[in-house]
């Protein structure tokens, strides 16, 4: 019996081992374009390598530090060689990720898709926690599934800072009964771009967590409050709230992120109905964010009261916040624990049919990060462009309704 036993447990370290490094040498492919992509200039603006690192982080630091506003597109776009202009990230964003956008443009790119890479472990090993699985061995598989995904790939591919929000909002959501201090700075962190921020806050609010809701909303403003004073002080209170209206103008009409253009990848509910029936109800936007969340928290209560429940509001909630409001595939990178918990409990319920609802959620929300490059190419292929760009938007919007129908299910079920 201890010989079985040794050889098994050999076995698995071996596998762990092998798997280790299957996840280093797709993390090194995931890091080289960092240290390749050619130094920004007018003439390479199409360069996708680091494209977000050099839009949304180093340059409009940069224009902050000269004196400039980053927010004011028109400035960007004359000073810098950026294609897209710099969102409305919190305003503590310009000083949080300065020690990034002090040194050489490609030091700074380096360091920040290490930083990434960081992250994305540390997301690995909430996964591994919250699901209760061996801690390193569960570690090990899941950061390298991440770093090997499609999603987990383009965060230091594009170098965008959703896994910093991604430990965020699963800090929020698994601290906020333990230890709410923690779950509040988590959910200040979140609101580093809004669209993650703002639902999470109501949500949690909603939910019964109105003390991690209001001090997290709290921190962040506080946090932008100097930031702020000094971009009024530099232009007076009217320039600086033209340049917020230019700014949400300027977002709403670009390819990639206006809610009607059949060749944005956005995975939001109004975005994804567009692209799918070619038409846009009035307030479509509106109607999605306070349909989708006044639901996705509703329900949540709910689950907060049965067996296993809140790891299925967690996974709710996050599908929720990517569905509601505009969003990129790679936002659903916020799920990650709550999908590895739901797929631990969809395993543990095998045998019970009514799983096997919540087990269609899990695999629809996997869609994203299945999403490689050659299965892109037979989709584009076989189907058409407009077919590749809504595929990853219509999974996460039909996870979302599925898991709708098994959480009315598994509450009536409880009750009964």
């Amino acid at each position: 019996m201890t010989t079985t036993t040794n050889r098994a447990g050999l076995a698995q370290a071996v596998l762990v081992a092998l798997t280790a490094l299957a996840g280093a040498l797709s993390a090194f492919r995931a890091l080289k374009p960092s240290w390749e992509v050619p130094l920004p200039t007018e003439a390479n603006l199409p360069e996708e390598r680091m494209q977000d690192f050099r839009d949304a982080l180093y340059f409009p630091i940069r224009e902050f530090l000269g004196g400039g506003n980053p927010y004011d597109p028109a400035v960007m776009f004359d000073h810098w060689p950026v294609r897209q202009n710099f969102n409305l990230y919190q305003p503590y964003h310009l000083v949080l990720h300065l020690p990034f956008a002090l040194p050489d443009y490609r030091v700074g790119a380096v360091s920040f898709a290490l930083a990434c890479l960081v992250l994305l472990v540390v997301l690995a090993v909430m996964a591994a926690r919250t699901s209760k699985l061996p801690l390193v061995a569960g570690t090990v598989v899941i950061g390298t599934l991440l770093v090997t995904s499609q999603v987990g790939k383009a965060q230091m591919y594009i170098g965008q800072v959703n896994p910093l929000i991604a430990v965020a909002t699963a800090g929020a959501l698994l601290l906020r009964t333990t230890n709410p201090g923690w779950a509040s700075a988590a959910l200040a962190i979140a609101w580093l771009k809004p669209q993650f921020g703002l639902p999470l806050a109501l949500v949690l609010c909603a939910r019964g967590d109105r003390r991690v809701a209001l001090q997290g909303t709290g921190v962040a403003a506080l946090a932008s409050v100097p930031v702020v004073v000094l971009l009024v002080s530099r232009s007076g209170v009217g320039e600086f709230l033209d340049v917020i209206k230019r700014n949400l103008a300027w977002a709403s009409s670009t390819g990639y992120g206006a809610v009607d253009s059949v060749t944005a990848q956005r995975v939001d509910l109004p975005a994804v109905f567009f692209r799918t029936t070619g038409w846009l109800p009035p307030a479509a936007e509106l109607l999605a964010l306070c349909g989708v969340l006044a639901v996705t928290a509703s329900l949540a209560r709910r689950l907060d009261r049965t067996a296993a429940g809140a790891r299925v509001a967690d996974l709710l909630i996050c599908l929720g916040i990517v569905v509601a409001l505009v969003h990129q595939p790679g936002d659903v990178l916020i799920a990650v624990p709550a999908m590895t918990a739901m797929a631990v409990l969809c395993w543990r319920h095998r045998r019970d049919g009514h799983w096997r609802w919540a087990a269609v959620a899990t695999l629809l929300a996997v869609v994203p990060f299945a999403h490689l490059y050659f299965l892109d190419t037979v989709v584009r292929s076989l189907l058409g462009a407009r077919a590749s760009v809504t595929l990853d938007g219509a999974a996460l919007v039909a996870a979302w309704v599925v898991l709708v129908v098994f959480a009315v299910r598994h509450t009536r079920r409880r009750v009964a």
